[in-house]
């Protein structure tokens, strides 16, 4: 697959002001060049059909920048959507000066012509900018735009493994090959968890050396644990490691219980903790949904994430608290105490992670939800995370809504959401919501 591409196109007619045009236009690519290396830049704005082709003939890319760089008819549009089939940006710049002279660009008007022929060409699903490329707040969107654009592409390049399948009742995470190909573009592959416990029970000691020394590098207290489950765990972590590098996976929803209890006498946690903690995104409880949610959410914040459930809610601090039995990063632990190891809280059993997570004036919980006709939808929601002790065995962290938490939850409930959700360390709504807009999925935002 070809690397990512955007064209920065601005398109226009030449009877509107030529020294506003340029002046705009030039400090249009000087953003554009702050943003990223992979966007293409004319020489000049295209302010003719003829100037418009020759620059985009035989070009494809992932994200058309499409500026009304003065006012344009839709029949620039029209040439550029019969030759190229990208997510779009419509960007309408500022009238620089209103002084009861002439008017300068007319960038809105364009705007409004290339909409609305977008719209009549079932093209509807694109994102929009007002603002002059001064503005900080259009440097952000834009940023947002290109990040949203670049993450779709690179999902298409990636494989889900799904170890095991969701334990009785857990449905919701279930992962369907068809669909997850069509909302995402990803391969979906599936593997019994017997075969990732087989490999495991192969494996010596000596061959798992550099994973024991990782694991106490990053891991507290874990002489605390009987040694034969931390020789068990290590095993593990290593089948797990390197079915991800032979298989080129970027995500996996594993199964945990009761297989990895009952079967390999400890448990799966400790492992999917590490793997966050390196960059691959990983579920328990078999949540394929769960597990790309992670992956976008880290792509996007560029840091380990947070899986867990919404398990307490405090009216007065406005705050949700999310748990899990112990999965979560090594990086997300409160730096007080570090990534402390225990036992599962219910099957006592380890090891697994036990801590608090570390605070954050920046938070967004996310979700990807499967309805039931099987199309997505995206939760988000944003806040910050408290710097609050451990609330329960296993691992949690104190959310606090920018909303309501008693409307977040009241009304997640009764719209059907699905009790795992992922909370990234840093607002990454707006990259959400153009990620979610170009995947022509329904958003709720809470």
């Amino acid at each position: 697959m070809r690397n990512f591409k955007a064209l920065y196109i601005p398109i226009g007619v030449p009877t509107f002001h030529q020294e506003s045009i340029n002046e705009q236009f030039n400090l249009s690519v000087e953003l554009i060049n702050k943003i990223a290396e992979d966007i293409e830049c004319p020489l000049n704005p295209l302010l003719t059909i003829s100037d418009l082709l020759k620059f985009i003939e035989g070009k494809q890319c992932d994200l058309i920048i499409l500026q009304n760089n003065a006012f344009a008819n839709s029949e620039y549009t029209a040439e550029i959507l019969r030759r190229m089939d990208a997510d779009v940006v419509l960007w309408t710049l500022q009238e620089p000066v209103i002084d009861g002279g002439r008017l300068r660009l007319n960038s809105l008007t364009g705007a409004y012509s290339a909409g609305n022929l977008m719209h009549h060409l079932g093209k509807e699903n694109f994102e929009y900018i007002w603002g002059s490329p001064a503005d900080e707040e259009v440097h952000q969107k834009l940023k947002a735009v290109v990040m949203a654009s670049r993450l779709k592409k690179e999902l298409r390049s990636t494989t889900l493994a799904s170890i095991g399948h969701t334990p009785e009742g857990f449905g919701f995470g279930r992962g369907i090959d068809a669909e997850i190909s069509r909302y995402f573009g990803m391969k979906h592959i599936a593997v019994e968890a017997r075969e990732l416990i087989g490999s495991a029970k192969k494996l010596s000691n000596e061959d798992c050396i550099e994973y024991l020394q990782e694991a106490e590098d990053k891991m507290v207290n874990m002489e605390g644990t009987p040694q034969k489950n931390i020789n068990d765990f290590v095993r593990l972590y290593k089948a797990y490691s390197d079915f991800i590098k032979e298989n080129n996976i970027a995500a996996i929803s594993s199964r945990c219980w009761p297989d990895f209890f009952v079967d390999f006498g400890t448990p799966a946690c400790a492992v999917l903790g590490l793997l966050n903690d390196n960059g691959v995104a990983a579920s328990c409880e078999a949540d394929a949904y769960g597990a790309i949610s992670m992956l976008i959410a880290m792509k996007l914040s560029s840091e380990s994430v947070f899986f867990g459930d919404p398990v307490s809610l405090d009216k007065n601090e406005n705050t949700v608290t999310f748990w899990h039995c112990g999965t979560a990063a090594c990086s997300l632990a409160h730096p007080k105490k570090g990534a402390q190891v225990g036992v599962h809280p219910n099957r006592k059993i380890g090891p697994t992670m036990e801590f608090g997570c570390k605070p954050s004036k920046e938070a967004t919980v996310f979700r990807i939800g499967r309805k039931p006709d099987g199309s997505i939808r995206f939760f988000i929601a944003t806040g910050e995370i408290l710097d609050k002790e451990q609330q329960f065995l296993g691992t949690s962290l104190v959310f606090r809504s920018q909303t309501s938490s008693i409307d977040l939850v009241s009304q997640s409930v009764k719209d059907g959401w699905e009790p795992h959700f992922i909370i990234a360390y840093k607002n990454i709504k707006d990259e959400l919501l153009v990620l979610g807009k170009f995947l022509n999925v329904e958003i709720c935002e809470y």
